[in-house]
């Protein structure tokens, strides 16, 4: 781990001085106690789980500086704290103490639920004209940290565009050793409207009125995770899904399914093998993560589904506040004969091609490669007027400007319907990440493809959230 290994480290910043670096000075010390201050709510045994450093190891002086930026950047991954301080409490002979403040987060909110529908904001704006009708609203509760072990709750009571009832919780680690986990979620829900098709390169909806419900879905899913060390986990995860349609999408489509009904009920299977090693989770500035899972839908002729993805993403320092980075994902699905409903691809989920927000690619085999320079230009704190007494510590407001370009393939079997499968399809732009308080990442891109085409687009998912 070399996130933060400076020639000349800030001694001063973990309380060590400087004349401990002596040779005629003994260099190697014992871990005798580590002090934890600051945690109201988080047990202590979470904290020590990301330290580089425990009780009763040895450590030479110079590893002191690495060791506690290491463990800084761990801590502020858990996403439990706003600020992380580690030093140096005392040396004495051959012992030292360590001591750990931290600045937790505020873990409960209950709030309104409010969200467009559509699969990016731009989409909702500039395309849908901002209808409300195409807005989930509602109440939701996110409880984190809920009993102190980093778990969380969410809970979400949504009406509006869709009908949906959603339970999940996630605990990181269930058993003594802290290496095991354990998460599941419920959904169940009803809309009005179902994208039944896709239409040059574009979604196609089927909007019913009154009583109909266009989709009726239900899902589940249980999972187990494997943490044996810090920056890798291994997930398996099994689960239910019921989707069932109205009839006039398999008359719309009758390639919607892959048998002629309205209805499937299939179970699920995964595997997923992710690392992840960066500064910060949100918003990384340096490190590296890959991901590399395995998806089997059904085992019967209703549906019958084995997906593969691979993602990767590197960012390489240029200077304290310059960095670039390259991305890439793959996914293959087989059999390569899939029904519409298995065929989502490129514009869904995570892989996404800038340039391309308003146009889908469906395909069973195919990703993408993105690269982008980014220059940090400003950092500082501020308080939101009238609101202190809600929110008395400063807000951070991080405003980062960029140049990026990204490239995409999707396979399909021909006979294609539209115009961008098969084909590289290309786009590159410049833009704004704003960067602010609990995870807070908005992307504002100004954008181009190769279809001669742009605009500003505004975005809020990236790779690894």
């Amino acid at each position: 781990m070399e996130l933060n290994n400076p020639s000349l480290p800030n001694l001063s910043e973990y309380n060590i001085d400087s004349s401990m670096f002596n040779d005629s000075v003994n260099r190697v010390f014992t871990v005798r106690n580590i002090v934890i201050e600051g945690n109201r709510r988080t047990r202590d045994i979470i904290i020590f789980r990301e330290l580089t450093f425990r009780e009763g190891h040895s450590v030479d002086i110079k590893d002191f500086p690495e060791k506690f930026e290491e463990a800084k950047y761990r801590l502020i991954n858990t996403r439990l704290f706003h600020e992380v301080a580690i030093t140096v409490l005392k040396f004495d002979l051959n012992f030292v103490d360590i001591k750990v403040v931290v600045d937790e987060r505020w873990y409960f909110l209950a709030s309104p639920h409010l969200k467009p529908v559509d699969r990016n904001i731009s989409q909702w704006l500039f395309k849908e004209n901002a209808k409300l009708d195409r807005v989930d609203y509602g109440l939701k509760i996110l409880w984190d940290n809920m009993t102190g072990n980093n778990d969380k709750m969410r809970f979400y009571f949504i009406t509006g565009y869709t009908k949906q009832l959603m339970v999940s919780y996630r605990r990181p680690f269930i058993d003594k050793n802290m290496k095991w986990g354990l998460n599941f979620d419920i959904a169940l829900g009803k809309s009005h409207e179902i994208n039944y098709n896709t239409i040059d390169n574009k979604q196609a909806f089927l909007e019913l009125e009154n009583k109909d419900f266009a989709r009726n879905f239900f899902n589940s899913n249980i999972e187990v995770t494997y943490r044996p060390a810090f920056y890798t986990v291994h997930t398996f995860g099994a689960g239910y899904s019921n989707l069932r349609v109205n009839d006039s999408v398999i008359k719309l489509n009758p390639n919607y399914f892959r048998v002629p009904q309205n209805q499937i009920r299939y179970p699920q299977f995964s595997y997923k093998l992710t690392h992840r090693n960066f500064d910060d989770n949100p918003y990384p500035t340096k490190g590296h993560a890959a991901e590399l899972s395995i998806l089997k839908q059904g085992v019967s002729k209703d549906i019958n589904v084995t997906q593969l993805t691979a993602k990767a993403i590197k960012y390489w320092p240029i200077t304290d506040k310059a960095f670039y980075t390259i991305g890439a994902s793959g996914v293959i699905k087989v059999p390569f004969e899939q029904p519409y409903n298995s065929l989502a691809l490129i514009g869904y989920s995570d892989l996404t091609l800038r340039g391309y927000e308003f146009y889908v690619i469906d395909g069973v085999a195919g990703g993408g490669l993105n690269a982008a320079l980014v220059q940090q230009l400003t950092n500082f704190k501020l308080h939101i007027p009238g609101f202190k007494w809600f929110m008395p510590r400063l807000i951070p407001l991080k405003i980062y400007g960029k140049i990026f370009g990204n490239v995409g393939y999707a396979y399909q079997k021909p006979p294609l319907a539209n115009s961008l499968n098969n084909k590289l399809v290309f786009g590159g732009g410049v833009g704004f990440d704003v960067v602010s308080i609990y995870d807070f990442n908005l992307r504002i891109e100004w954008s181009f493809n190769q279809l001669g085409q742009n605009g500003l687009y505004l975005q809020k998912k990236s790779t690894f959230q």
